[in-house]
């Protein structure tokens, strides 16, 4: 393995690990009471300070032109409001890493969508791996003994509405485009219409999260969760950029396994026998549909070209 193939590795590692950090620190998050609205305008307007920062820093700007703010919208609800609404609420009656299990059904969920709108072809290899997927949702939810309570598997519905909904999104970018938009200009648009449409839901609902101190555990961990996500996803972008789409999308392996880590390491988790093979199967769906053309590394760019 070359110098730089194993530097790109090791970056992959990172943001796998950043991005798996996101689920504990959302449980920690909802552990004293805050509910998802408040949380999200919060997680939204710092991860839109942080983005539009960086889109400054590259020289860009954001075209507010019809197509670019409709897409923004789009991103902002289908993206962040719905599937964060959901995540967070799951967060207050799940463990965090079963969580971060049902999360890598995102691309699994991601192929029946494709079909449907046409952005993908029929494959017998995709569909066994979206079997797989159904399969350890099963092995999470039928066995009496695979979860710390019983009451839980009503939960698991709530927990599944982000990944499709992600699933939805990626989808929707895929059919249609990105309205000229790089991956970085566009989720600082769809951040700050969610913060704007996150706000006002905020305050009627009662859920508003006031800024001021005394700052406890559920504060710092919503900070930190946004300026991760903010942080990761631009040096996702990067690394899209740099060595190929294929090469990143191994991220998602990451992710779900630093997210069982992390939770058992933050939050003391612990998971019987069945979460465990659930995650086995998890891992085989999630290799079945990824994409399996070869992606070897790009080669490195001129300094100064703009990457993303």
């Amino acid at each position: 393995m070359s110098r730089d193939t194993l530097w790109l590795t090791g970056l992959l590692a990172v943001l796998g690990a950043g991005w798996g950090v996101t689920q504990p620190l959302a449980k920690i998050a909802v552990s004293e009471g805050y509910r998802p609205l408040g949380l999200i305008f919060w997680q939204l307007a710092i991860g839109a300070v942080v983005l539009g920062a960086v889109t400054l820093a590259r020289g860009r700007r954001l075209p507010l032109g019809r197509a670019q703010i409709t897409l923004c919208v789009v991103i902002a609800l289908v993206g962040s409001v719905m599937p964060n609404s959901a995540s967070y609420e799951a967060a207050r009656h799940l463990p965090a890493g079963l969580i971060s299990i049902l999360l890598s059904l995102v691309p699994m969920m991601a192929f029946p969508i494709a079909l449907a709108l046409g952005t993908d072809r029929f494959s017998g290899l995709r569909l066994l791996g979206l079997a797989c997927g159904l399969g350890g949702v099963l092995l999470i939810v039928a066995p009496e003994a695979s979860l710390p309570e019983r009451a839980m598997v009503a939960f698991i519905p709530i927990a599944l509405i982000a990944p499709a909904f992600y699933a939805l999104e990626g989808n929707i970018v895929a059919k249609w485009g990105m309205a000229g938009l790089d991956p970085i200009q566009l989720l600082f648009g769809a951040s700050v219409i969610g913060a704007a449409v996150a706000f006002p839901l905020a305050m009627a609902s009662g859920q508003w999260i006031d800024p001021r101190p005394p700052y406890g555990a559920p504060d710092l961990a919503l900070v930190l969760s946004a300026l991760v996500h903010a942080v990761v996803y631009s040096v996702y972008v990067w690394l899209v950029g740099r060595a190929g789409a294929v090469f990143a999308a191994q991220v998602s392996y990451l992710v779900t396994g630093f997210g069982v880590l992390w939770a058992m390491a933050l939050l003391g988790e612990s998971y019987s026998g069945w979460i465990w093979a659930a995650l086995a199967l998890m891992f085989t769906g999630l290799f079945l549909v990824q994409p399996r053309q070869s992606a070897p590394l790009a080669p490195p760019r001129p300094s100064g070209e703009d990457t993303a």
